[in-house]
């Protein structure tokens, strides 16, 4: 059973949406162990309470340096007995304590169709260079920002009516149906 904690930074859609697929058998062989935030107002907060799913708050600011915050949160992955770690909506650079604590286990997903638009604003990045395409992609987590090797990803298209929200939306709905596909691809337990 590959066990994963989930880091989320604001509303945990994706979060909440691998626990439905992980209860549902759609990710066999998995279990969402926690839910790991930086937020005190993270909604996702309340996802895993509705959820039944045990949370853990790292407040960045109550450690003294990004070394300290990430080995708490090395230290509660490991006595949870981690497997994976998987980003959806984790706001923060992940760093080398993380990276050399979860070697090749920890992974993101990017809403964009990577190397296009990397960084905080896949979306809108895209939105505003006028395509009519781009996409979702899930990768292995290194020190560049959204530049670990790619797991999977797939392109969407777009209609040049379409708004922002369109695409939030459409970007929104691939991210659900990818993420788990990208785990069941890698869990070594399948």
């Amino acid at each position: 059973m590959l066990r994963i904690a989930v880091a989320a930074s604001g509303n945990g859609s994706n979060f909440e949406n691998l626990v439905h697929q992980s209860r549902q058998k759609k990710m066999p062989s998995t279990n969402i162990i926690c839910l790991i935030t930086d937020k005190q107002n993270a909604y996702a907060l309340d996802r895993a309470k509705q959820l039944d799913i045990p949370h853990f708050l790292f407040i960045p600011n109550l450690f003294s340096n990004k070394q300290q915050y990430e080995q708490a949160v090395v230290q509660t992955l490991q006595e949870q007995r981690i497997d994976l770690l998987v980003l959806a909506g984790y706001m923060r650079i992940i760093g080398d304590t993380l990276l050399n604590a979860y070697p090749n286990n920890i992974i993101n997903i990017h809403p964009s169709y990577l190397p296009a638009h990397p960084g905080k604003q896949g979306i809108l990045d895209a939105f505003h260079a006028g395509q009519l395409s781009s996409g979702v992609t899930v990768h292995y987590v290194n020190e560049k920002i959204d530049g670990g090797e790619i797991i999977l990803q797939e392109k969407i298209s777009f209609q040049p009516q379409e708004t922002i929200a369109d695409w939030e939306n459409k970007i929104h709905a691939l991210e659900y149906q990818l993420y788990p596909q990208a785990i069941n691809a890698i869990n070594p337990f399948l």
